[in-house]
């Protein structure tokens, strides 16, 4: 701590003295003012022990010398002897509280370092009582006593922390920082710098354990620098940060590469508008691929550096970035965002909002109206008096990483993993991963993906498989989705999640998905629901409308079944040629004949919305089997609701 006071004393004009009772430096008899002159020399050349050594012999000349107590206190302050630079401060203020109102600054600088914060708060908002010559020294301990009464409360109320180092396959004896991690927790990807060069370093999770870090390797990892990164949910889609570069429309840009092939594209500039002539930096990117939020030093914002979000068009291209608005960004500096794979909840870093010191890491919550609420801070210990790094959050929640130069580390920086209290977790998330493959010749292949909210109908998600047949979107709890596979030329298939009631989502969905070509051959029979052994040709096997919802005991459709039935409509009119017979099913729950009955009336239900929404009933028949055809077990709840189905076939 350097000194406070001693430029004070040197440069100030003294107050009206005429009615103290104590000395001051053009007062004070000449041998304490020797002992005064003599400390102070020790101080403007930072040798605060002797200071206090002459200090301390001109105040016992001179027990009121004002000025000598003063300067005592504040080397006692810079010797971190917090005792005797409180007793100091309170001897000036004993002998003249008005003397020199700086004082209240330096010792509410005094608290707080000692984690006295009420004390340093009241010694703050004492100071400005006095009138401020400079707003910006106003607002600074303005923001000093809001974070002293935050920290006060903070430190008296601590969170759950307690931080584990990642080990030696992930960390060395350099800096590791900056981790992103792909949605299924199974690779990591991390900035490692070595020797002034920062390259990005990957590890991959077997059986619960990190294998050792790999170097990403060309064309990513080059001779310059490579720094902040992203990476998508499904592990496909990186975007970083690049500087000084040519044809780069600023300091630092932001570029991404594609994962194809096991292999990472050329690096592209991201380009206008999300770069510009400022600085861009420390993205991240939605698990969908569908936002980008990014620190930027660009006009327009509130404070030195903002977090910006831009979103990506149908044509691939990103919007103009929009500043997330007071309740993240300050007058301060705001950056390192990370968005959830819920896509709701964002964790920043800031100087800007109450916090512990020097900038603490937050949350904030999206709203319902797409606006951010306001800022959560983490608490402590996970915020301390220091700069805290940016953090992710894994995908249930649980898990937080973050970069840590805390001591017995294995290097400079190393990487952390901590379980996250309860009250700063994100919305729980889980994941839908597949592989697409053709049902006749089992060979994967290329598809769309369509994730649907089912309560308002809007698409959520809409993405592709890679070449290998693959793709995961992400789910998050608190919401119930459609999901649509579909391919040009062959049937539809949708996955029913019904997440709306789930608090907690353990396990992801692993699928295999076959796709049926549309055939002009009969392939399949299927039995007359009297038994009788006439068989019906038909040109499909079953396509089960997983979305197609009743009310309970009725043929009456909720409307959560138009998305699904909306896509049924749209396979029709893309192939007028073909014809469809619409099934119901029942489980065994009732009378058969009543369960028959309902199957029927369920599949006219059907019928009647497609006709009604343009296709020619000659294209459509229908057919109740009750109970006759279970697909699964009638003796648990999840078996019931298996069997009471609808579906389709193609038909002559």
């Amino acid at each position: 701590m350097r000194s406070i006071l001693i430029l004070i004393i040197a440069c100030c004009t003294l107050t009206n003295l005429s009615a103290q009772d104590y000395h001051t430096r053009k007062t004070a008899p000449k041998k304490a003012l020797k002992h005064y002159k003599k400390a102070q020399q020790y101080t403007y050349a930072k040798d605060y022990t002797k200071a206090v050594k002459f200090f301390e012999k001109a105040v016992k000349v001179t027990p009121n010398f004002i000025d000598a107590h003063l300067l005592l206190a504040d080397s006692y302050a810079v010797l971190g002897n917090r005792d005797k630079a409180a007793a100091g401060f309170e001897k000036v203020v004993s002998l003249d509280p008005d003397y020199r109102p700086k004082i209240y600054y330096a010792w509410g600088i005094l608290e707080r370092q000692h984690k006295n914060y009420d004390a340093a708060a009241d010694k703050f908002e004492r100071f400005l009582t006095y009138p401020q010559k400079s707003d910006e020294l106003k607002q600074k301990v303005e923001t000093l006593i809001k974070d002293s009464r935050f920290a006060a409360v903070a430190t008296q109320n601590p969170v759950p922390f307690d931080p584990v180092n990642m080990g030696a396959n992930i960390n060395s004896n350099w800096m590791e920082y900056s981790p992103s991690i792909t949605v299924d927790g199974q690779r990591i990807i991390y900035t490692v710098r070595i020797r002034g060069q920062e390259d990005f370093y990957i590890a991959e999770k077997e059986n619960g354990e990190w294998k050792v870090r790999e170097g990403l390797g060309e064309p990513i990892n080059t001779m310059d620098n490579e720094g902040a990164q992203s990476i998508s949910a499904d592990g496909r889609f990186l975007v970083y940060t690049a500087c000084n570069r040519e044809g780069d429309l600023g300091s630092c840009d932001l570029y991404f590469s594609e994962l194809k092939n096991d292999n990472w594209t050329a690096p592209i500039n991201i380009g206008e508008p999300i770069n510009s002539s400022d600085w861009e930096s420390q993205p991240s990117i939605s698990a969908n691929a569908d936002e980008l939020y990014f620190t930027s030093s660009r006009s327009g914002g509130k404070g030195k550096k903002d977090i910006w979000l831009s979103r990506r068009n149908a044509d691939g291209t990103w919007s103009e970035p929009e500043s997330l608005g007071e309740n993240v960004n300050t007058s301060g500096t705001d950056i390192s965002p990370f968005i959830h794979p819920d896509g709701r909840t964002l964790y920043f870093v800031s100087d800007g909002h109450p916090g512990m010191g020097k900038s603490d890491i937050y949350l904030s919550r999206r709203q319902a109206d797409g606006t951010w609420g306001k800022a959560e801070n983490l608490g402590y210990p996970i915020n301390t008096e220091e700069k805290e790094f940016s953090l992710i959050v894994s995908t249930d929640g649980k898990t937080a990483y973050f970069a840590s130069d805390r001591e017995n580390g294995l290097g400079k920086t190393d990487l952390y993993q901590f379980d996250l209290h309860a009250d700063a977790r994100p919305t729980p998330v889980t994941y839908a991963k597949a592989t697409v493959f053709d049902a006749e010749t089992r060979q994967a292949i290329p598809a769309n993906v369509e994730l649907i909210d089912l309560a308002t109908g809007s698409t959520h998600t809409k993405s592709a498989t890679d070449e290998k047949g693959e793709f995961l979107v992400v789910l998050p709890s608190g919401t119930d989705f459609a999901l649509n596979v579909n391919k040009q030329g062959y049937l539809f298939h949708s996955e029913n999640f019904a997440l709306k009631e789930k608090n907690t989502l353990d396990e992801p969905y692993l699928l295999e998905i076959y796709l049926q070509k549309i055939k002009e051959t009969p392939i399949v029979t299927t039995q007359q629901p009297d038994n009788s052994s006439t068989p019906e040709l038909v040109k499909s096997k079953p396509v089960i409308l997983r979305n197609v919802f009743f009310e309970t005991g009725s043929a009456d459709l909720k409307n959560t079944s138009q998305s699904e039935l909306n896509r049924l409509k749209d396979l029709l009119n893309e192939n007028p040629n073909i014809y469809i017979q619409i099934n119901g099913h029942t489980d065994n729950v009732g009378a058969a004949s009543d369960n028959l009955s309902l199957s029927e009336n369920r599949a006219k239900a059907v019928f009647n919305y497609l006709v009604k929404a343009g296709i020619s009933s000659t294209r459509l028949s229908t057919r109740g089997y009750g109970e006759t055809q279970a697909i699964d077990t009638n003796d648990t709840p999840e078996g019931r609701a298996n069997n009471r189905r609808t579906e389709f076939v193609i038909v002559e």
